[in-house]
């Protein structure tokens, strides 16, 4: 029998590194958007168009569908994978909790992916560890969603349960709330507090930054 400790552990490292190394492998051919909460900040921001942002819902949808029936036809019919509120946490703290998480993930793919820079490259590391980290925070109050869709294929397998809205409701909040936040950091140029930093050299970055201070004079 496994401690809570080891347990949160385990579902942490799973569920971060396989994003990690999902999303690296299809970073150039999608982008490894696999949650809707994602797709729907990158559209708000622009990233991508609202006919791309309906096709990478319903696969997303569907997908989550698909692998919840091949979890529950390849393992124990009593292995649980869905994502349930725990008995001491209420509703409002339930998305409260889910929408802080995905606010923060969603700024991690905006920051590190979404925004090119030199490291663009390393985007799903970062998004992974994010992950990741929300997962030890989170997984076990709410579970750690983060992503409708994922909350979603487990409750079409297994049955719908009446606190399902909050993995809807909490990660769009999140999303909405990580876009805003995303939006006024470009609209006050916030790479001007740092500028630099995706030059090669010193050279180039004092030059990059003499050429910031000479715009603001």
């Amino acid at each position: 029998m496994t401690s809570d400790v080891e347990q949160v552990l385990y579902i942490s490292l799973c569920m971060g590194f396989s994003l990690l190394v999902s999303a690296w492998l299809f970073f150039r051919i999608t982008g490894g958007l696999f949650n809707p909460e994602v797709a729907l900040a990158l559209l708000l921001v622009g990233a991508i168009k609202p006919i791309r942002f309906v096709l990478f819902v319903i696969a997303q949808l569907v997908g989550s569908i698909v692998a919840s029936a091949l979890v529950r036809v390849l393992t124990s019919q009593n292995l649980s994978v869905g994502t349930f509120l725990q008995q001491d946490i209420n509703l409002a703290q339930g998305v409260f909790i889910e929408m802080f998480i995905t606010c923060a993930l969603v700024l991690s793919v905006l920051m590190l992916a979404a925004e090119k820079h030199q490291a663009t490259a390393f985007a799903p590391v970062g998004i992974g560890l994010t992950l990741f980290a929300c997962h030890l925070f989170a997984v076990y109050y709410t579970g750690a969603s983060m992503n409708s869709a994922r909350s979603f294929g487990p409750a079409v397998i297994a049955g719908f349960y009446s606190d399902h809205w909050v993995y809807w409701v909490g990660p769009i909040l999140g999303s909405l709330l990580g876009a805003a936040f995303y939006g006024t950091m470009k609209y006050i140029h916030y790479g001007k507090l740092n500028p630099g930093q995706d030059a090669t050299n010193d050279l180039e970055a004092a030059h990059v930054t003499e050429e910031v201070r000479r715009n603001e004079v």
